[in-house]
């Protein structure tokens, strides 16, 4: 059972949040209490939420993200599971749970409500494993095939998994961990990345991503005498030679997994 300080939903802020997704396989951890909790602290901070809701009514509102440049994000998001817990009692729309053909309706939704480009998450995938499960790729292949949807972004495994173009639209398989505390049995946890998608307007109203870039990133272990701290490969690289020999492995470890697609672009 796992659980995070509030105080976090600040710092999401400070760096830029604008949305989080919600539907992993630990939503529900600390009960429906904690679902509610939740989407109430990241609301009182002003970041939207999509994947778990606290009423019927938020569950069938598309959610969508104004990009500040006049373009709107829609977002799905939905988890393979939940760690055997069930969804709470009279409320089976709390969590959204991995299915195709509901996501592309709720991205059906979201363009019928103004979004110009949807996102869906998937949260799925082997723990630890960089190769995508059949489940991911099921997915991916169904909800991309959908001209509602534009691209899929993926977490769960803990580790880097590749970058591909699946029916013509990119997905995310797996983005490792941005910040978290692993063994040093698992090496690899400490391997993550950030992904910028690029999109052109192909026509008046109608968006394509056509290139994608991704930076890796590297997290240094918790000790009592320092924090876990992430680091931004291509700049701190230079910055702080005592940590220079592990950022380029780490950035050669993650490479090897994200694939070299056309149009797939590394941030040096």
């Amino acid at each position: 059972m796992f659980a995070a300080p509030q105080d976090i939903a600040d710092a999401l802020v400070e760096i830029g949040w604008d949305i989080c997704t919600t539907a992993s396989n630990h939503t529900m951890d600390q009960g429906w209490e904690g679902l509610v909790r939740t989407v109430d602290t990241h609301e009182s901070v002003g970041i939207q939420t999509v994947g778990s809701y606290r009423t019927e009514a938020e569950a069938a509102a598309p959610v969508i993200v104004d990009s500040g440049g006049g373009v709107r994000v829609g977002f799905v998001s939905q988890t393979y599971g939940l760690n055997g817990i069930p969804k709470p009692e009279g409320r089976p729309w709390a969590v959204d749970l991995l299915d195709a053909d509901a996501a592309i309706a709720d991205a059906a939704r979201a363009k019928a409500a103004g979004a110009d480009i949807v996102a869906v998450h998937m949260h799925a995938g082997d723990e630890y494993v960089h190769a995508p499960s059949q489940q991911q790729r099921d997915f991916a292949e169904a909800v991309t095939s959908s001209e509602h949807v534009d691209f899929v972004f993926g977490q769960h495994a803990h580790v880097v998994q590749p970058i591909e173009l699946v029916n013509g639209k990119w997905v995310v398989y797996g983005t490792g961990n941005l910040i978290a505390q692993s063994g040093p049995a698992k090496p690899h946890t400490y391997d993550g990345m950030l992904v910028q998608l690029n999109f052109t307007e192909t026509e008046p109203g109608e968006f394509a991503a056509d290139s994608v870039e991704w930076a890796p990133t590297m997290i240094t272990r918790y000790t009592q005498s320092s924090p876990a701290r992430v680091y931004f490969i291509p700049t701190e690289i230079h910055e702080r030679p005592g940590l220079a020999h592990a950022m380029e492995e780490s950035a050669a470890r993650t490479r090897g997994i994200v694939g070299d697609v056309d149009g797939l672009t590394e941030v040096s």
